[in-house]
This record gives structure tokens, sequence and C-alpha cells, in this order.
């Protein structure tokens, strides 16, 4: 029955959302601010994440796969593929669940406590709209920026690597690059991204606005909401894999 209340109240909260502005000004500061705070602050962690993962990912398949049978293209190729399907939107969005994530339920649930939402919702404002709609719409926005900055980071940090390290040539990574190439492999990467975008913004956001208690609560919402999210991405990379694929 828990269950089902938390789902019933998520799903009144999402509808609660769409509701005409009352002034799209105010809501347009509110979706840049939020596009600043969820992108702009994430790329530093995004960036260092990103290399490595490309960087290790060439390390060790090359470790796997040296053997003369086996061309050393298809260590870019496997590099490229577990890239783009898999390690930049799961593992990068997994990480911005619990930095983002933590950041959006602790706004919120510090504004519950502080009856900030209650002030706001005596003047008239529909809170959910204004205050968990620009988070939603900004996560949908610049997460998939992140995601395909980390596949490109994360190849070039498998290209480095392999040179640095002696297992394969700039140019022969090159030429794997290109081979067997697959377009559906980046909308399905896309499919992903913006389906855990959407979890890591309007989960934290629930957890955050339900708030009850003191401070306390504060914390545990935030560590509830990542654990949640990053259960759900979990479970969404299964079956979005089990359906597009």
């Amino acid at each position: 029955m828990n269950f089902f209340t938390h789902f019933g109240r998520y799903l009144l909260m999402i509808k609660g959302m769409f509701s005409k502005p009352e002034n799209m000004r105010l809501y347009w500061k509110e979706l840049m601010h939020q596009c600043n705070e969820i992108g702009i602050r994430s790329v530093g962690i995004v960036v260092i994440i990103s290399i490595f993962l490309g960087a290790v990912t060439t390390v060790q398949t090359a470790y796997q796969l040296i053997t003369p049978l086996i061309p050393k293209t298809v260590i870019a190729v496997i590099v490229r593929d577990n890239i783009i399907l898999e390690l930049a939107p799961t593992l990068i969005c997994v990480v911005l669940a619990g930095v983002v994530g933590s950041r959006i339920a602790s706004e919120l649930g510090n504004m519950r406590i502080s009856e900030q939402i209650d002030a706001l919702e005596i003047m008239g404002i529909n809170t959910k709209a204004y205050l968990i709609m620009p988070k939603i719409l900004a996560a949908l926005i610049v997460v998939p920026c992140l995601v395909v900055l980390a596949a490109v980071l994360g190849i070039w940090g498998g290209k480095v690597a392999g040179n640095l390290s002696g297992i394969l040539p700039p140019s022969i990574y090159n030429d794997g690059l290109l081979e067997d190439f697959i377009p559906y492999n980046v909308f399905f990467a896309l499919s992903k991204t913006y389906t855990y975008a959407f979890i890591i913004s309007s989960i934290p956001a629930y957890y955050g606005y339900h708030v009850e208690g003191g401070s306390l609560e504060i914390g545990r919402a935030s560590t509830k909401s990542v654990i949640v999210s990053c259960i759900l991405i979990l479970l969404a990379d299964y079956a979005l894999a089990a359906l597009l694929l």
C-alpha cells in the first residue's frame, strides 16, 4: 500500500505541473537558473569520469583481446559501442542522480520545512509548476548535452590511452571508430538519456516536495531519492534495451 500511496502522489504532482504559468518571465528565469545548476555545475565531474571511462575501457579491452587473430581496430569498435550504448548514458546519469538529485531534494525539502512553499501557495502560485517543472525541463535539456559530451570525451580518452600505452596508434583507432558504425545506437543512447533525465529530476523533486518533519528528514529524503533514482535507472536500462534493441 505504501508503494501505491507514493505512486499516486507522484502522479498527482506531475499532473499539477501542467497549468498556465502565472508569469512566463519568472518561469523562464527559473528555467535558465536550473540549467546552470544542473548542467554547468556538473560539467567538471562529467569530464573527469568520461575521460577515465574511455581510457580504462581501452586498456582492459586490449588486455582481453590482443591476439594475432583479432585486428587491433576491434578495440576501438568495442570502446566506441560500449561508450555510446551503456557507459556514457547510464553511468553518467547514475552519477548525476547523486549530484543533481540530492541537490534538488535538499533544495525543495528545505523550502518545505521552512514553509516557503506554503507561503508561495498562499500567494496563489502553483508551486508544482513553478518549482518542479523548470527542474524537469532543465534536466531534459542539459542532461542529453552532458551525455553527448561524455561520449565524445570517453572515445577521445580511449584514443589517448591507447596511444600513450602503446596499445594502438591513433590512425588505427580512428579506422576502428568508422568500422561498422550503426547510427541507431546514437538514437538508442539518447532515448535512454531522456528517460534517465526525467527520472533524476522528478523523483528527487517528489521526495523533496513532500518532506514531512524536521531538518533531519531533508537528509533522509535526499538519500532515499538518490537510491530510488538509481534503481529506476537500472530498471529502465533493462526495459529500454529489451524494447529497442
